[in-house]
């Protein structure tokens, strides 16, 4: 199968043939339908974040199930799914209070000694954070993807699987927003436009978008926000304040920076919370003022929307489908795997929204 191989950090992905081994007693293979580029692979194909190589990136994707392992129970061929990077095991303690979104138990994974899922000329390939969606074949743990409604369009289901889940389970788990609370939005890219557009599900009060881009403002008041602020403005906390009386109830920072962290945390009202999703760079330390926690406010990192993957992504598909949750306005444009590295180029230049691979 065809797959885009990164080598080298902070050179041009490659397109190889590579081989993918057959499913295991637990394992699906899928045939890649659409994947996004999200800046979170960006992180890794830069050399931000280490990882071994040669990998295949790509954690953004929705296929069909082409072949199942003996012991796969709740997927089957012929199945249209959805992807996650964070496979879980159901049994340890951390799947058992809900928290799927955070095990690590090692069973997910292929055990030391067995043949690798992936592999070029025999050498073996490391699998990108479980999935490697940038192939036209994905081999995973079954659960590392869930079944979906097959009238969905596979183009906004792969946005699903990492920055809508992740913008919309800030919103919907990490906030537990309730209608009328206020919540600001720092970074309208795929995951930030994600958290307001579940804001304005969850009948928000307020919804403020930041951002330093004017047309991601723009696009974001399309999604649902009430007020736009330009995060390059050094006094966009006050006007942010200002314009709210007193500040936000929930404040979720999107962008993965330790600038958009400060934003977050002080539009905040007293005893508001904020939430972190974005990437911080290894090596970056965030800074908070000890009086400020005696305002009884609260800060907090998330994984994935801290989701319960197997109920919110059919949830957020039947959002789609009912015209409640805009998919379709996040998507810049659609591209094969071979223009891959001209669509991370537009990604880094911070303009586009998500470009989406599609497969045949």
């Amino acid at each position: 199968m065809k797959a885009a191989l990164l080598v080298e950090p902070g050179k041009p992905l490659e397109i190889h043939d590579v081989e993918i081994g057959k499913p295991g007693p637990r394992e699906v293979l899928i045939k890649t339908k659409a994947v996004g580029l999200c800046r979170s692979d960006l992180h890794f194909v830069d050399g931000v974040y280490p990882y071994p190589l040669p990998t295949i990136p790509g954690h953004e994707a929705a296929g069909v199930v082409e072949a199942v392992g003996s012991e796969v129970g709740h997927v089957a061929v012929g199945d249209h799914v959805i992807t996650f990077l964070a496979p879980f095991c159901g049994t340890c303690n951390l799947c058992q209070n809900g928290q799927q979104s955070l095990c690590v138990d090692p069973s997910t994974k292929r055990a030391e000694g067995d043949a690798p899922r992936l592999s070029r000329d025999g050498e073996p390939i490391t699998q990108f954070l479980n999935l490697s969606g940038f192939a036209e074949k994905m081999l995973v743990h079954e659960n590392a993807c869930v079944a979906i409604d097959k009238d969905m369009p596979m183009d906004r289901a792969a946005l699903i699987g990492c920055s809508v889940i992740t913008g919309s389970g800030s919103i919907f788990n990490d906030c537990g927003l309730k209608p009328g609370e206020t919540v600001a939005v720092v970074g309208a890219g795929g995951i930030g436009l994600s958290a307001i557009n579940a804001a304005k599900i969850a009948g928000a009060g307020d919804i403020i978008a930041i951002d330093p881009v004017a047309s991601k403002r723009e696009l974001a008041k399309a999604m649902g926000a009430t007020k736009t602020f330009d995060a390059r403005d050094e006094d966009v906390v006050k006007q942010v304040i200002e314009a709210t009386g007193g500040g936000v109830d929930y404040a979720v920072e999107a962008v993965g920076r330790t600038d958009s962290v400060q934003i977050a945390w002080k539009v905040l009202r007293r005893g508001g919370a904020a939430t972190v999703l974005g990437m911080i760079a290894p090596g970056e330390m965030l800074e908070i003022h000890g009086p400020d926690f005696l305002q009884g406010k609260s800060i907090k990192g998330s994984l994935m929307g801290s989701a319960h993957f197997m109920r919110d992504m059919p949830k957020l598909v039947a959002y789609y489908l009912d015209g409640r949750l805009d998919l379709d306005s996040v998507i810049a444009e659609r591209i094969t795997l071979e223009e891959i590295n001209d669509g991370f180029d537009k990604l880094r230049g911070g303009d586009s929204v998500r470009s989406v691979i599609m497969f045949d």
